[in-house]
């Protein structure tokens, strides 16, 4: 881990430097000046570190994101602001800003450097890390290359962990709406409001947005669409595995359940349970003691104000934002051995755990889930994994999307097998092909690769541009409905349309949910 944030601070270094010796740009905004860069080959205008809330710091730890005090002069809008406080959780994660901090809220804009009008659709992403890590910062990340595309591309840090999601009853009191722990909900949902107010200074179209996200992110774009306080904020929505619709994966616990957990956290961890005195502690000490307590898991409730009921409620209801909707997930979200542990892959063994899965309902499950040989299993148990993990979760967010919302929704299934020593598409290697940022990775990238890259990129952004990722030279995606069969685009260098053949695996795992 040493190595990666030495390695993070000298590429931070060096970016910094490259940043410095390029053409700079101003821009006015409501808060005041700015002053970004215009890309080496002259297409991009970026402006990052840019302020959307006031430091959430002192009185204002764990409080909804306060307005932003307005600046004089011109402000350098070179560099990511400070990522928001977190451990080194993932080794993939390589950050080129300047470490953590409380004060993180901070989002980047990158644009046609000429652009093809003056209402470009915006694409807003929010990333990944199950909300106990993650950054604006990661290479990988980058909007660049999708600006180039003829959209604004912003992503926002949000804060984390017990930062972002710390629940307690006088912080309900204090809110004014009774609820406590959605803070970093909130602070995504105050980038978008920034978005609304601002993007058009920058040659954006506030009527025309799309929240993007993986993981925690998709996570999240779930929780805005079904959100009462984000409508009118967004267009469209995009998942890249993962949604709150079942309760498996990041469950949201009721607030009172939250509250209870968490007071009692922190009695016993911090010694306290006087918001004065919590607040008053270093930031270091309140995330080493939430670190060191594995049994408590800082993330979203349902808190009766950015969520007045359970997303699937929401969903259920019809109550959500009626916005077109693209999801899906990777081949190999999980690995078998999250079903087989250190068992071999035989039948026995996955009958054995099957049982201590389902009980009286493995049967039905294994007739879905099978295998005759050790590299059948193998495949059943990742595909059982997966599905568990997040596919089945981001399936049932489309289903009811469809069901209720009537609007179009587009289902995906990335299948390029990443050029790995064994080749799969585990969790989140979707990324960096969206952003065409394969340059990132240290890995024997192939042509087919690049064109598979290039492939997402513009049904992504072509699905920003009019909700429809259909496009001159793209293989034709169909909508996801019954008439279709409901046909999934499978993703790959040979992309191809399919019918959902383990529609009866997700029907069976909703009769079970």
């Amino acid at each position: 881990m040493q190595f990666h944030k030495t390695a993070g601070w000298i590429a931070a270094a060096l970016m910094t430097l490259s940043v410095h010796a390029q053409t700079t740009v101003q821009q006015k905004t409501a808060d005041g000046m700015l002053e970004g860069v215009v890309s080496p080959d002259g297409k991009v205008r970026t402006f990052k570190g840019v302020p959307f809330a006031a430091p959430p710091v002192g009185d204002l730890r764990w409080k909804a994101p306060q307005p932003v005090t307005p600046w004089t002069g011109v402000r350098n809008a070179v560099d990511f602001g400070a990522r928001c406080m977190q451990g080194n959780i993932y080794s993939d994660m390589i950050f080129h800003d300047a470490g953590p901090s409380e004060d993180c809220l901070y989002l980047n804009l990158w644009m046609p450097a000429n652009p093809p009008s003056n209402k470009l659709p915006v694409m807003v992403w929010i990333y990944g890390g199950g909300y106990q890590a993650g950054a604006t910062s990661e290479g990988r990340q980058d909007g660049g290359n999708l600006a180039k595309h003829g959209v604004i591309v912003v992503s926002m840090n949000y804060r984390l962990g017990i930062f972002g999601f710390f629940s307690h009853p006088d912080l309900a009191k204090e809110s004014g709406h009774d609820s406590a722990g959605n803070y970093g909900l909130l602070d995504q949902l105050a980038a978008l409001q920034w978005v609304k107010k601002s993007i058009a200074t920058f040659g954006g179209d506030p009527d025309n947005v799309t929240i993007f996200g993986e993981s925690a992110g998709s996570f999240s774009v779930s929780a805005l669409v079904a959100s009462p306080l984000a409508k009118g904020l967004f267009q469209r929505a995009i998942g890249e595995s993962g949604a709150y619709l079942s309760n498996g994966t990041l469950p949201m616990k009721p607030l009172a359940e939250s509250e209870k957990a968490d007071l009692s956290f922190a009695k016993s961890a911090l010694g306290s349970d006087s918001l004065a005195e919590l607040r008053a502690k270093p930031a270091s000490e309140i995330l080493d003691a939430a670190l060191k307590d594995k049994s408590l898991f800082f993330s979203p409730n349902v808190d009766g104000y950015f969520l007045p009921q359970d997303v699937i409620s929401i969903f259920a209801a019809g109550k959500q934002s009626i916005v077109p909707t693209l999801g899906g997930w990777n081949r190999d979200e999980q690995s078998y051995h999250s079903i087989l542990h250190d068992d071999p892959p035989t039948a026995e063994n996955f009958r054995k755990h099957l049982n201590e899965l389902y009980g009286a309902n493995a049967a039905r499950v294994a007739k879905l889930y099978s295998g005759a040989n050790e590299t059948e299993i193998k495949r059943a148990a990742q595909d059982l994994a997966g599905d568990r993990f997040i596919a089945f979760g981001t399936w049932k967010w489309l289903e009811m999307t469809a069901k209720t919302a009537k609007v179009p929704v587009y289902r995906y299934e990335f299948d390029q097998a990443l050029p790995f020593p064994e080749p799969s598409t585990p969790h989140a290697s979707e990324i960096e092909y969206v952003f065409q940022m394969l340059s990132t990775r240290d890995l024997p990238w192939r042509p087919e690769d690049h064109k598979v890259s290039d492939t997402m990129a513009a049904y992504w952004t072509n699905f920003a541009k009019s909700g429809n990722p259909n496009g001159e030279g793209l293989p034709q995606w169909p909508r996801y409905n019954a008439k279709a069969n409901y046909s999934v685009m499978h993703i790959s260098a040979d992309p191809r349309v399919a019918p959902d053949n383990h529609r009866a695996r997700y029907l069976l795992l909703d009769s079970l949910h």
